[in-house]
């Protein structure tokens, strides 16, 4: 127990601890393939983060991360019919995201899902992708590849 009260070891964790601190406070990190959605919660400001890699930010500025890859969406079911798009978010509209769904951290929707009988779950962004390309209304932010029938 004697490293535990040395001075080395009290200047070192006080050095971790303020990097950890630094890092969850004012660090974000995107894919190359993501696009960033970022949010001033004071000043209710929004912008992008188009570039893949670590940015920057003040504490109260939250980003929620978008997958921009092609996704393929289905409607499951027991029978032998088959539905499925293969879906594109459209990053020049993302205000137009914004603007239907609102801004929050989109990875959580749908996490809690009891649907014990189904081989593939859609959760966080598949599942609102999946609502959007089998909607009636067509949304300028989702790109349809290819429909499957």
């Amino acid at each position: 127990m004697k490293i535990l009260k040395s001075r080395h070891f009290k200047i070192s964790m006080i050095f971790i601890s303020a990097i950890m601190i630094f890092y969850f406070l004012f660090v974000n990190y995107t894919e190359p393939t993501e696009l960033g959605i970022a949010r001033n919660k004071i000043s209710g400001e929004m912008w992008i983060q188009e570039n893949g890699g670590w940015h920057l930010s003040a504490p109260w500025v939250f980003v929620a991360n978008v997958d921009l890859r092609p996704i393929r969406v289905a409607v499951l079911s027991s029978g032998h019919a088959y539905c499925a798009k293969l879906v594109q978010f459209d990053k020049n509209h993302w205000k137009e995201f914004i603007a239907v769904e609102g801004f929050r951290y989109y990875w959580w929707s749908n996490r809690i899902s009891f649907n014990l009988g189904y081989e593939e779950e859609y959760r966080g962004m598949k599942d609102l992708m999946r609502g959007y390309a089998f909607s009636v209304q067509k949304f300028p932010f989702i790109n349809i590849l290819t429909e499957y029938q």
